[in-house]
């Protein structure tokens, strides 16, 4: 007999000056490795973790250096509730200045999402739990860029945020 799968949609909440990633790992110790990893990253970096137990008591484990990310975090990881899945909250920073050393982190299998957008998970239950089946991150693209919309987005990238100067 097939198991009878449940799907939801997961809103994540997070604030408009944070940036938010979503991944799986395999161990409990995910919490103190993507802290330390952190940590080390920067001195201005604010961060909250949580990660999502996936057997034994099934506890979301949290910690961070800023008390409103990582309840962020936890309240994220909480209401997705997918075994081994994992939440990190930033601010004063961004993903693309730490997704390398999180991927190199042992215990990560998977990163689904790195964004500031609003992010919606895809959760399917069966009757042993929860699993991410993906995500979708912002909106759907709404035309194709033209010379402009290229000049435009190396001036972002250039004059504004500051690469590739």
């Amino acid at each position: 007999m097939q198991d009878e799968i449940r799907w939801s949609v997961v809103e994540t909440v997070f604030p408009e000056d944070c940036n938010l990633i979503l991944g799986q790992s395999h161990f409990i110790k995910t919490v103190e490795d993507l802290y330390e990893t952190l940590a080390t990253s920067s001195p201005h970096l604010e961060f909250g973790i949580a990660f999502c137990e996936a057997s034994g008591p099934c506890l979301v484990r949290s910690d961070g250096n800023e008390p409103e990310l990582e309840d962020m975090a936890r309240e994220n990881a909480f209401r997705i509730a997918a075994g081994h899945s994992f939440v990190v909250v930033l601010r004063n920073g961004y993903p693309i200045n730490v997704l390398n050393r999180v991927k190199q982190v042992e215990e990560v299998c998977r990163i689904y999402a790195a964004t500031a957008n609003p992010l919606q998970v895809l959760v399917f239950e069966t009757a042993q739990g929860r699993g991410i089946a993906g995500v979708v991150d912002g909106a759907s693209p709404e035309g194709l860029e033209t010379e402009d919309d290229k000049q435009d987005r190396k001036t972002l990238l250039r004059d504004i945020i500051g690469y590739k100067r």
